[in-house]
């Protein structure tokens, strides 16, 4: 299995609650834009995955907070795409400082749906393998 692709971003104080701390829904936008910047790396641009009529769908997601996160702090968001057999794939994330201390944990199911058909596809690691142009970035 490859390493996980790695996103550095730096907290903005208007992300911050009136506690100073991250607001909770920022984590999962984190996650999402360290998602779409991992299927570049490898290839995928959402204008492709368009134009191939399906589309990524987030089935369900978990967030485990740990430790909170501040204006300033730079962080680093961890993604790595795990393929089972069928319809979906698992995507594992996780939000940490610089110095390595994890702040949050990101879990979810995903799978690829059918623009026309609005059902999942049966095989979404075939379909991000035709999409990619380094489908290694992917394990796949």
């Amino acid at each position: 299995m490859t390493a996980p692709f790695s996103l550095p971003i730096t907290v903005r104080g208007y992300e911050t609650d009136s506690q100073g701390h991250l607001n909770q829904a920022v984590y999962l936008q984190y996650a999402e834009h360290a998602r779409w910047s991992y299927l570049q790396q490898g290839g995928i641009r959402q204008s492709d995955l368009l134009d191939k009529g399906v589309g990524p769908v987030a089935l369900e997601v978990t967030v485990r907070y740990l430790h909170e996160l501040r204006a300033g702090d730079e962080t680093v968001v961890d993604c790595r795409f795990v393929w089972g057999e069928g319809k979906t794939f698992r995507i594992e994330q996780t939000i940490r400082r610089a110095d390595g201390t994890v702040c949050a944990e990101v879990t979810g199911v995903g799978g690829l749906l059918d623009l026309r058909a609005r059902k999942l596809v049966t095989d979404p690691r075939q379909q991000f393998r035709e999409l990619a142009a380094d489908p290694a970035v992917f394990d796949l």
